[in-house]
């Protein structure tokens, strides 16, 4: 598939959380709002791993502030595991036969 033939999976969810697609060439305005919403997720998933940190190496927690947590950190993962896909799927197909991705040449450490 082309680049202007390319979906692109969307950081957000459609009616009945379905995932919502964009076909384009990643110009126009919803990818850049896309582009927006995925740099958004990632940095509340970092801030997000930063208050997890801190509260489990507090070991002063309420079970509501556990379940609130797991909440939080199910949807991060959620999303940066969208992200994760939608950016996989738009990288261009290898062009080597190694399935390993590994050269033979680059082995001699």
């Amino acid at each position: 598939m082309s680049p202007t033939n390319a979906v692109r999976l969307l950081p957000w969810a459609g009616p009945e959380g379905k995932p919502c697609y964009l076909a384009g060439d990643g110009a126009g305005f919803l990818s850049r709002l896309a582009d927006n919403m995925e740099a958004a997720q990632l940095g509340l998933a970092g801030e997000l791993i930063d208050e997890a940190q801190q509260v489990l190496e507090g070991r002063a927690w309420t079970p509501g502030e556990l379940h609130l947590l797991a909440v939080q950190l199910t949807e991060a993962l959620g999303n940066v595991h969208r992200i994760a896909v939608s950016r996989g799927a738009r990288l261009p197909a290898p062009t080597h036969d190694d399935p390993d991705g590994i050269d033979d040449e680059d082995e001699t450490l």
